[in-house]
C-alpha cells in the first residue's frame, strides 16, 4: 500500500484500551491519531494493581486473549526497559473449603494452565510473608505478571509514536462525531475509521445509545503501602479466599458454593462492599492493595477510610509485612457490563465508528486489551472483505 493509499484511524482515549487499539491499527497498516482530554492518562489505566491476570478469566477465548496480551506486554517492557516481574500469583488457603476449591481448580486445569498446589512449607519458600498459623497450603499459578501501571502507561505513547508513528493530541476533548469527522470544539479531523475507547466517559458522545446498553460504572478503592525494607520480597501476587469467589475462572469448581456460603457468613460486611483482597509489589518495593467494588452510574466521589481499613484488616489475616504504613490511597472507576452475556462491549455506533469498552466485562483492561484490540481490528478487516459490518460487532 502506497502512502497515498494508507488508510487512517482516529482513537479517542489514551488509556490502555485506546493504546491497545492504536497499536493494533498501526500493526494493520493504518496511520493512527489518538486524542485524549487530559495531558496524560489519569483514569483506571493507572489506578490499578498493574497485574496481567490470566487466572481471572475462564478457559477458552478469554484465556487465549490474556496470554496474547501478556506476550505484547512483555515485548513492550523489554523494548522500552520498563519494569516488569513474572511474579505469578498465590492464593493462600486457611480453610478446608478454600483448599477444596483450589484442588478442584488444579485438577480441572491439568494440562491447560501452569498451576499447582503448594504445601504450607512450600508456600513459605515462595511467599515468606504469608501467615503461617492455620495455613493449609496454596494455589500457585505462574501465568501472571506485574508492571507498574503509572510507569507503563506513561511510557507507552512514546513507544507507539516511535515504533508506529502514532500521533497523539493531548488536552483535546472530542466533543462530536459524525463519520468520517470528529470535532474538538471547532477543530475538525477526519479518518476512515474511528474508535471510541473513553472508559467511564461513555455517555458524552453517544448518550442515547448508552441509555439502551447494559453498562454501568464501578467505583473501587485501593491503597499503596510504602516500600518494604530490604530484604523483604512479597514474591507472587498474594490473595485470599475472597478472590476465588470474585473471579469467574473458579466458578466452575464443585465446591465454590460451599466456599461462598462460608464467606457470606464470615465476611458479609466485606461482600456487601464488593471487597476481595490482593497484594502486588512493584519495582520500587511498594505494595499495592485492594479493592472494593461499588456499582452505579453515579457514586460518591469521596473515599471511605472504613473501607480501606476493612481491606487492610483482611490482608493482615493473609500476610505479615514489615511495614503497613500507607503511602497513597485513591478511588478509580471503570465501565462494567451488567447483562452477564458479554465479555466486552464492541458496538458500531454508526458506520465507521466503533465503541470498545467494558473489557472482560469490566476491570480486566490490563489483562485483555492488547489481545482484544487485535481481534477487533482483524474482524474489521475480514468484514470489509465480505461486506458491511453488522450493526453490533459483538
Amino acid at each position: 500500500m502506497s502512502k497515498s493509499e494508507t488508510r487512517t484511524a482516529i482513537v479517542i482515549g489514551a488509556g490502555i484500551v485506546g493504546l491497545a487499539m492504536a497499536r493494533a491499527l498501526a500493526e494493520a497498516g493504518y496511520r493512527v491519531t489518538v486524542f485524549d482530554r487530559h495531558e496524560r492518562a489519569v483514569g483506571a489505566s493507572v489506578r490499578n494493581f498493574g497485574t496481567i491476570w490470566p487466572i481471572g478469566v475462564p478457559n477458552g477465548p478469554l484465556y487465549a486473549r490474556a496470554l496474547r496480551s501478556r506476550e505484547i506486554w512483555r515485548e513492550f517492557c523489554e523494548t522500552t526497559d520498563t519494569w516488569q516481574a513474572p511474579s505469578g500469583s498465590l492464593i493462600a488457603a486457611f480453610h478446608e473449603d478454600e483448599w477444596a476449591v483450589m484442588n478442584e481448580y488444579v485438577a480441572m486445569n491439568e494440562g491447560l494452565r501452569p498451576c499447582r498446589m503448594l504445601t504450607a512449607a512450600q508456600v513459605r519458600e515462595q511467599a515468606p510473608g504469608v501467615v503461617a498459623a492455620d495455613l493449609r497450603g496454596a494455589l500457585l499459578s505462574t501465568d501472571e505478571m506485574v508492571v507498574d501501571p503509572r510507569e507503563a502507561i506513561r511510557k507507552m505513547p512514546a513507544w507507539l509514536a516511535e515504533r508506529y508513528g502514532v500521533e497523539f493530541h493531548w488536552r483535546q476533548a472530542i466533543t462530536r462525531i459524525e463519520h468520517p469527522y470528529v470535532w474538538s470544539g471547532h477543530r475538525r479531523y477526519t479518518a476512515d475509521l474511528i474508535y471510541v475507547a473513553s472508559g467511564t466517559d461513555f455517555e458524552t458522545l453517544y448518550p442515547e445509545l448508552f441509555e439502551r446498553l447494559a453498562i454501568t460504572k464501578c467505583k473501587l478503592q485501593m491503597l499503596r503501602l510504602e516500600a518494604q525494607p530490604a530484604p523483604f520480597k512479597l514474591g507472587p501476587v498474594v490473595c485470599g479466599g475472597l478472590t476465588m469467589a470474585h473471579y469467574s475462572g473458579f466458578h466452575a469448581t464443585p465446591s465454590i458454593d460451599r466456599l461462598r456460603e462460608r464467606l457470606s457468613d464470615q465476611y458479609a460486611d466485606l461482600l456487601a462492599l464488593g471487597i476481595h483482597v490482593m497484594a502486588a509489589q512493584n519495582g520500587l518495593g511498594e505494595i499495592t492493595v485492594g479493592d472494593s467494588h461499588e456499582y452505579g452510574h453515579t457514586y460518591e466521589p469521596f473515599d471511605e477510610s472504613a473501607i480501606n481499613q476493612k481491606i487492610v484488616d483482611y490482608l493482615r489475616s493473609v500476610l505479615v509485612l514489615p511495614s503497613w504504613q500507607v503511602k497513597q490511597s485513591w478511588n478509580g472507576s471503570y465501565a462494567k457490563l451488567t447483562d452477564g452475556q458479554r465479555s466486552e462491549l464492541v458496538v458500531e455506533a454508526e458506520p465507521g465508528v466503533t465503541i470498545v469498552n467494558g473489557v472482560g466485562g469490566g476491570g480486566l483492561g490490563m489483562t485483555l486489551s492488547f489481545g482484544l484490540a487485535e481481534e477487533v481490528v482483524s474482524g474489521r478487516l475480514r468484514a470489509e472483505q465480505v461486506g458491511p459490518a453488522p450493526a453490533e460487532a459483538r
